[in-house]
């Protein structure tokens, strides 16, 4: 309903309820015609119920009445002037008097206007303050930032960040400086060489055994040089660079994201180099942690490798496998046979040692390769039954041969 009209009654008599709802009906009856019928009005849902509230003064009945409207509001005043024609209700004179007609709708508006502010208060009392949001962003920052300081690892002290030695992967870069930087952008994983730059320190060497390692360095004519250094000496089984004439310390976290995700093989950046002539490899396909044998060694050394090294006439290898051998130079690749020469899988060299660790033990026969045959890929090859290698030269550093695998490098069978 849109409106109240509210009235004030008074009748010269004791008189009830109905009396007086009876006495509106029927005096108002056809007063104005069929469309002010307040029963009529009624029914279609116009007007409300007519609500009655008596009370008795001496013989005398007063009281209120309210008649809810949804006419217009020219039409609901013309019914509460209607109603002011009452003049009789029983026997007894009687004066009907509006007093007020409320807009509804105003009271309604009053009602969402005050629960809107209530609602409003609401809200702000559980709105968060920015800057209390700021306040706990930048502690939980600096938290992480303290969880992840810069640590000394190692009799040499390198810096490095506390992570380091329960990671599986470790980032070696030059400085600490650099060591800092990675750190406020969450890599923990990270050592750096230090002060030492002619050679590797024995600790990060002997870490870098049990690790995969990924050697980082500036985009500058600096880190090709960190690189011909340090490869030769340390196993690295990649190779990150910062953006071209940018410093790995002055990176933001992005570009740092994207040098990792753009990393090379070691052995790729080995041979991009022309390091690959005068390097051994710590694994198949890999820099090797050793440092180059003097000249006289090495020739001890092939000597010795010569007079171990077993007859190729053993071993009956057939035309496609000589054949394969041929196309494998300079590839970095490497193809694995069982006992009937069938090939079972052709893979990267930085690969093979994994490769060959998941294998059942005797499923693999041979492995021809374009790498050095080191001293912890016989091992491997010896705990999996692999009983021939061939590849493309013998490392230098193998003290221990297994009787078990015979290995053969290119020129012996090409």
């Amino acid at each position: 309903m849109k409106y109240l009209i509210k009235a004030r009654i008074e009748v010269d008599g004791r008189v009830e309820k109905h009396d007086v709802i009876g006495a509106i009906f029927g005096q108002t009856e056809g007063l104005l015609g069929s469309d002010y019928s307040l029963e009529e009005l009624q029914n279609k849902d116009k007007l409300g119920r007519i609500h009655v509230d008596l009370k008795y003064q001496g013989t005398k009945t007063v009281g209120t009445l309210s008649v809810p409207s949804n006419l217009s509001r020219v039409e609901t005043a013309i019914v509460a002037a209607m109603l002011e024609t009452i003049d009789k209700i029983g026997p007894y004179n009687a004066k009907i008097r509006v007093e007020e007609i409320k807009d509804l709708r105003i009271e309604k508006l009053e009602k969402i206007k005050q629960r809107a502010r209530e609602l409003l208060k609401m809200m702000r009392e559980r709105e968060p303050d920015i800057r209390e949001v700021i306040k706990e962003v930048l502690q939980e920052e600096h938290a992480r930032v303290q969880l992840a300081k810069l640590v000394e690892y190692g009799p040499e002290k390198l810096p490095a960040g506390p992570g380091v030695e329960k990671a599986d992967t470790i980032i070696v870069v030059e400085g600490r400086s650099d060591v800092n930087t990675l750190l406020r952008y969450g890599y923990t994983n990270v050592v750096a060489i230090g002060g030492a730059r002619e050679k590797v320190p024995e600790t990060l060497r002997e870490l870098a055994k049990s690790k995969k390692v990924i050697l980082f360095v500036d985009g500058d004519r600096g880190g090709e040089l960190i690189l011909r250094n340090i490869l030769p000496q340390l196993k690295v089984d990649y190779v990150a660079r910062a953006p071209e004439g940018k410093e790995v310390e002055h990176l933001t976290g992005r570009e740092i994201a994207q040098a990792l995700s753009q990393m090379k093989p070691a052995e790729v950046v080995v041979r991009e180099l022309g390091l690959a002539a005068g390097q051994e490899a710590g694994e198949p396909g890999t820099p090797s942690a050793e440092p180059e044998a003097k000249p006289q060694e090495e020739a001890v050394q092939r000597e010795k490798a010569e007079e171990e090294k077993p007859a190729v006439t053993k071993f009956t290898i057939p035309k496609s496998v000589l054949d394969t051998a041929k196309e494998l130079k300079g590839t970095l690749e490497a193809v694995v046979y069982d006992r009937e020469w069938r090939e079972v899988a052709r893979l990267k060299v930085r690969e093979l040692y994994d490769f060959i660790g998941k294998s059942s033990h005797g499923e693999i026969y041979a492995v021809v390769f374009d790498g050095i045959i080191t001293q912890r890929l016989l091992d491997i090859a010896a705990e999996k039954g692999v009983s021939l290698i061939i590849g493309n030269r013998i490392g230098n550093k193998i003290t221990h041969k297994p009787t078990s695998v015979k290995f053969l490098t290119f020129s012996d069978i090409l």
